[in-house]
């Protein structure tokens, strides 16, 4: 009798499949939980068939797993991809991480589909992913970092040397949480950003409290990043204009836009949709100041906006 040949490692197998658009996929979906098909069509294929093509051939590699929500009134929502087991391991083989639990996959995937703000981190999973689109149909743009909520949730996570300690003696409670930060180029410029995504189901005064945390980092720390409201609804926006015009000589950058505007313009976050209170008209994303010098040393350009709006040269 013949001697049966091994089987091939699973792992091996996925890896010697995929390309390196599976790979950014395969990296999105372990820092940022799910993402459903449409925002996987928009942000990295050509059309949604080739979209769906790639994503059996992923499921039946077992790099990724899907599920679909129930709606409350009946039917289902679209499919939501989240990381299969073999994904896991390949994502720590690609960042030299230790080998995950071997329940990792489930246990992730069981928390996503019971996780009651789901809607929530779709909705600012869908701000980085609007980018991501946009420039993949715009050459000489990127956004070329995603960093997920969770980045700024351990204690001295916003600490920089030559801050105050206290960022880190005082934990997370007194500190903003955002939603999700970024790294948005454009032409030879980048702004690092923050993103707070509402979905109005939070009082005013939780924003208003958010902001006033903003502005105690920025108080003790050596950098200052423009803070990104994503508001659902223009009432929203202006109450909420309204209520930071009390707000005493703030130092933080606040942007705002809403998905009534975005939806009327078919606007992508980059484009010119974001006020600044007291300030007239809207602004690009590209064109927010900020102060951080550690950023400039990590994107260096030749043409970054200055502290005060103005382009720096």
């Amino acid at each position: 009798m013949g001697k049966h040949l091994p089987t091939a490692d699973p792992l091996l197998r996925l890896q010697a499949s995929i390309t390196a658009r599976d790979d950014r996929l395969l990296g999105w979906l372990y820092d940022h939980g799910v993402l459903t098909t449409d925002q996987i069509a928009a942000a990295l294929f050509p059309s949604l068939d080739f979209t769906q093509r790639r994503l059996r051939r992923l499921t039946a590699l077992r790099a990724v797993d899907r599920f679909r929500p129930n709606k409350a009134d009946g039917g289902s929502y679209p499919y939501h991809y989240a990381l299969d087991q073999l994904g896991y391991d390949h994502v720590h083989a690609q960042r030299a991480l230790p080998r995950g639990r071997r329940d990792q996959a489930r246990r992730r995937k069981q928390s996503l589909t019971s996780r009651p703000d789901l809607p929530h981190l779709l909705g600012a999973n869908q701000v980085f992913i609007d980018l991501a689109a946009h420039a993949r149909t715009h050459p000489d743009t990127d956004l070329v970092r995603w960093q997920p909520a969770s980045t700024y949730h351990e204690p001295g996570s916003l600490y920089r040397a030559g801050g105050d300690p206290q960022i880190i003696i005082a934990g997370v409670t007194g500190f903003p949480r955002p939603d999700g930060a970024g790294v948005w180029t454009e032409h030879g410029r980048s702004v690092p950003f923050f993103l707070e995504y509402d979905t109005s189901g939070e009082n005013l005064n939780v924003l208003i409290d958010k902001i006033i945390k903003y502005e105690r980092l920025y108080m003790m720390s050596t950098w200052a990043w423009p803070v990104l409201f994503h508001l659902p609804s223009a009432r929203r926006e202006a109450n909420l204009h309204h209520r930071l015009a009390a707000v005493p000589d703030p130092t933080t950058v606040i942007a705002t836009t809403t998905a009534e505007l975005r939806t009327a313009l078919a606007a992508s976050p980059a484009h010119q949709i974001w006020q600044l209170p007291g300030r007239p008209g809207r602004h690009r994303l590209i064109d927010l100041s900020y102060t951080d010098t550690s950023h400039d040393e990590e994107f260096p350009t030749h043409d970054q906006p200055a502290p005060d709006g103005r382009t720096a040269r």
